[in-house]
């Protein structure tokens, strides 16, 4: 067994390190997907099935300012390396504080 965290946990790490968010969410929504075409792709690739599809709710200073979909591409960046790794789909709410 791989000590390697799980994508969810690499998320979660990821964000945390770049963002210093006040509240952090971090939803595996995968198994609404299982059977689609992708899913059954992504696990024959990885060995595994799931870890294709996330909802993440971030609240963080770092947005103050930022238009939305700046702060999804924010996101997005932070993450290019688990979206290389099958993830197919980030559903993002990305708030500053008091937003």
């Amino acid at each position: 067994m791989s000590d390697e965290p799980n994508i969810a946990e690499r998320i979660k790490q990821k964000l945390q390190a770049a963002l210093a968010p006040i509240s952090l969410a971090v939803i595996d929504e995968s198994h609404r997907h299982a059977g689609h075409a992708h899913v059954i792709e992504h696990a024959a690739k990885a060995g595994k099935s799931g870890e294709t599809h996330f909802n993440v709710k971030v609240v963080s200073e770092s947005f103050r300012g930022k238009s939305p979909l700046a702060r999804h591409r924010m996101v997005n960046e932070i993450l290019q390396a688990e979206f290389a790794d099958g993830v197919h789909a980030l559903s993002i709410e990305a708030k500053a504080p008091g937003d």
